[in-house]
Formats: structure tokens, sequence, C-alpha cells
């Protein structure tokens, strides 16, 4: 897999330098993609998944640089090399683990595809899509599951001239 561009890495620092204050004197953390959560899929398969961001406030779960707990938000930042297993696989695992939040970051089209998940009657759980921002609707980019933490569509796609 070929590394990150660094539009790609600054859609990173930029969401996580946001937050990272603003979690001071809280239980939960923000998290960049240098730590990775250890799951079990609904057939009892061990899956490990590496986030480009995360907000975790189980962080008892840690084992050396790994969770094993769900985080209550994630982010990941699309590129080609991995858009199609964020979309899907990586989206089912996250819906399966309870995630409570995911956002999809198109640096490209400047994008934020924002994703809560459900259940059904039966208890399935799935993901739909809450809200799609883009420049013409950026004053509503927020946190849903974390409304007092706020970084700004501007800041997000702060990403210079490469």
């Amino acid at each position: 897999m070929a590394g990150a561009t660094p539009e790609h890495s600054a859609v990173i620092v930029n969401f996580v330098a946001a937050i990272r204050y603003q979690l001071k004197n809280s239980t939960c953390y923000v998290y960049s993609d240098n730590v990775q959560y250890r799951f079990k899929d609904n057939q009892g398969n061990n899956k490990i998944v590496i986030p480009d961001a995360s907000i975790n406030c189980r962080t008892k779960s840690r084992r050396g640089n790994t969770f094993t707990d769900a985080p209550r938000f994630v982010m990941e930042v699309l590129s080609p090399s991995t858009e199609n297993y964020d979309r899907t696989e990586k989206m089912q695992l996250y819906c399966e683990q309870e995630i409570e939040e995911y956002w999809i970051v198109d640096w490209r089209k400047k994008s934020v595809e924002i994703y809560l998940f459900d259940f059904k009657e039966d208890g399935t759980g799935y993901p739909y899509l809450y809200k799609t921002v883009t420049a013409q609707n950026k004053e509503d980019l927020h946190l849903v599951m974390f409304p007092n933490l706020k970084i700004t569509f501007d800041e997000l796609f702060d990403i210079g001239e490469y």
C-alpha cells in the first residue's frame, strides 16, 4: 500500500489538533492513525483496524498500542487504495462494534459524510448516512455524538497548496 499524501495527513492532523485540547480533563482521548483496535466480527474472527482518527472513552482496554474496546467516534480519510475498504468492510465492522459516529472524509472533493448507526427490530445494527457536508453547507459540520466539540469545515480542510 502506498503511503498517504500530505493532504490526507493534513486532514488527520487538523482534526486531532482541533479536538485534542477540547477533551482535556475528560475521560475521552483523540488519537491519530498510530493506534489500532482489535475487534471480533460477527463471525468471531479477530480483526485489527487502524482508523485515521478516533475518539476513545474506554482507554482502560489498552494493550500496548492496541485497544480492545471500540471508540465512540471514527474518521477515515479516503485514498484510492482504501476507499472501497473504508466504505464496505470497515463500515460494517464499525457498525458491528456499535461505534456511534463514523466520518468518511474526501479531501479531494472537500466533503464529509457523517454516518450514524442504528438498530433494526431484530437487533442487528446498520449504518445510515446522517448528513453530507460540503462547502455549500459547511456550517453544518459538527460531531453529532460530541456536540460540545468544535471543528469547522475550513479548519478540517486547511491543507495548504501542494
